[in-house]
């Protein structure tokens, strides 16, 4: 892949993520319409919490599974017709161990699904504890499937399949869809249950033709032998640690959360689900195009571009995000009343899943950085530091969650997940500093711009929002008209005082824009006689 190429990728799997996310929206509206917030959502979103932790965090995209099969494999000769031996033979091995691995932790979960209930719900009724143990079972297969689908989804980025991999995750969002509206309310949480395991099959499935047109041939063989993948192992075991701890924090939110009233855990989850629709869009976007070049700009020690890329990677994540950020914190609860807000989804729901969102929103500024600056760890094979920021941040995240829950509640455990994200980056960016100087300064300069026009626009996009809820009517549609129009006009204010004052992103979104008519122009002009 060109260097040069990886934005307008960039672009092209933002589009397609978008389509994914929006999907993922529909299917949540649908679970919120049948179930609202309560004990039967808290059961799914507990039991799947667990599952999550292969097919999300460890094989989802940007996991420790896919970072490291990019890693390893993309300063690898991937122009061949066929892979080398070695590194068919290492991939083998990887999927094999990975298999037999996750294998065995199904079966333990599987049997001690009653247990882990207890433990994940703690101050739970015995009603959700079951709920969550029957739940979890059907969903353990899960567990074996995710690591999988980690590694064939960094096969497919490696070998430039970038479509399969942004487009597999909607699979499980529609079966999930499906199998809801088909069961009518009837089966509880069974139905979301046995189809989100149906869904991670699908996903499975999908990548296994990138696979074979990559020229590689499945064996089962173990070849511990291999260099390859003696540094998999390497590299691996503290990334999947630090992911696996990371998802610690979501325990520790769990706990805190079941003391609260019943529908507070499904409130904190819808809530995430509005706020990784962005995030995830942004983040895998470019992470699933930029990261491959970052490792290769390692392998060839070509530090100048390096920095380059971070530096345009890391300033179009701000400059997109901070416009994003106003929009959640502002139309928090017009946007949660006009998607979910139906069946047994009610206003009360709805203040709960506002509160929630509105903390969280100031989370996607930090977010964006900690993730691009953990690739660059990554891309020097390096995990383990990563690894221990993380471990150190269950520490923060218990604390913040002590001191923030009794004021402030659900809106407490989310503020708390800010507060933490803030301080990873912060030890990222000062640790990195061992392996390359990534120039922070040159960042501050567009970073001070883009929070002024952010300020600028927020209070524009508050303002106008005032004014058109004091002549429009109540109704979803009038409300959406609002958020609609506020937030057009906003977008374009703040494009336009960017642009102004010269904020890179901008100015480079426009000579694209200009590019791009200038191209239609000739191609419509009639040739001369």
């Amino acid at each position: 892949m060109k260097l040069g190429n990886i934005f307008k990728i960039a672009g092209l799997i933002g589009l397609i993520t978008v389509l994914s996310k929006v999907i993922g929206f529909f299917r949540d509206v649908v679970i919120a319409g049948v179930y609202g917030a309560s004990l039967t959502s808290d059961a799914y979103f507990y039991a799947y919490q667990i599952p999550a932790i292969t097919l999300i965090i460890l094989g989802g995209l940007g996991g420790p599974f896919h970072t490291v099969t990019v890693s390893i494999f993309s300063k690898k000769d991937t122009e061949a017709a066929t892979p080398p031996s070695e590194v068919e033979s290492a991939l083998n091995t990887f999927l094999n161990i990975t298999g037999l691995g996750f294998l065995t932790i199904t079966v333990l979960i599987y049997f001690n699904a009653e247990l882990l209930a207890q433990v994940i719900a703690a101050g739970g009724s015995p009603e959700l504890h079951t709920l969550i143990a029957e739940q979890l079972k059907i969903m353990s297969p899960v567990i074996l499937i995710g690591g999988i689908v980690g590694i064939l989804f960094g096969v497919s980025n490696v070998y430039e399949k970038f479509l399969l991999t942004a487009v597999s995750p909607i699979v499980t969002s529609i079966v999930i869809i499906m199998g809801v509206v088909l069961a009518g309310g009837h089966y509880g949480g069974l139905v979301l249950a046995w189809a989100t395991l149906i869904g991670a099959f699908l996903q499975l499935v999908i990548q296994v033709p990138a696979f074979l047109s990559a020229g590689f041939r499945y064996k089962f063989h173990l070849d511990l032998k291999n260099k390859n993948v003696r540094k998999i192992g390497e590299i691996l075991f503290p990334a999947a640690l630090g992911c696996s701890i990371g998802q610690i924090n979501v325990y520790v939110d769990m706990f805190f959360a079941s003391q609260l009233t019943e529908g507070s855990w499904s409130a904190i989850g819808y809530a995430n689900r509005i706020f990784q629709f962005p995030v995830g869009v942004l983040i895998t976007a470019m992470m699933i195009s930029i990261f491959p070049a970052f490792s290769k700009l390692v392998g060839q020690e070509d530090w100048q571009n390096l920095r380059h890329y971070f530096h345009k990677g890391i300033n179009y994540l701000w400059f997109a995000s901070f416009p994003v950020l106003v929009f959640m914190a502002v139309f928090a609860y017009e946007a949660i009343k006009i998607l979910f807000e139906r069946g047994q989804f009610d206003s009360t729901d709805t203040l709960m899943v506002t509160e929630a969102l509105f903390f969280l929103s100031f989370a996607i500024i930090f977010y964006v950085a900690r993730d691009t600056l953990t690739r660059v760890f990554y891309a020097f094979d390096d995990t383990k530091t990563p690894f221990f920021i993380a471990l150190i941040s269950i520490f923060f995240k218990a604390l913040f969650n002590f001191i923030l829950i009794k004021p402030l509640g659900i809106g407490g455990i989310c503020l708390s997940t800010v507060f933490v994200s803030c301080i990873n980056g912060l030890f990222l960016a000062y640790l990195i500093r061992k392996k390359i100087n990534l120039h922070f300064n040159k960042l501050w300069t567009d970073l001070k711009k883009i929070m002024l026009v952010t300020i600028v626009m927020a209070g524009f996009v508050i303002i106008f929002k005032s004014f058109l809820t004091d002549i429009l009517a109540d109704g979803k549609v009038y409300i959406a008209l609002n958020i609609i129009i506020s937030c057009s006009l906003g977008s374009i204010m703040y494009y336009l005082l960017a642009l102004g004052l010269k904020i890179e992103p901008a100015v480079q979104l426009t000579h694209k824009i200009r590019h791009k008519l200038l191209s239609f122009q000739k191609k419509d002009k009639p040739d001369a006689d």
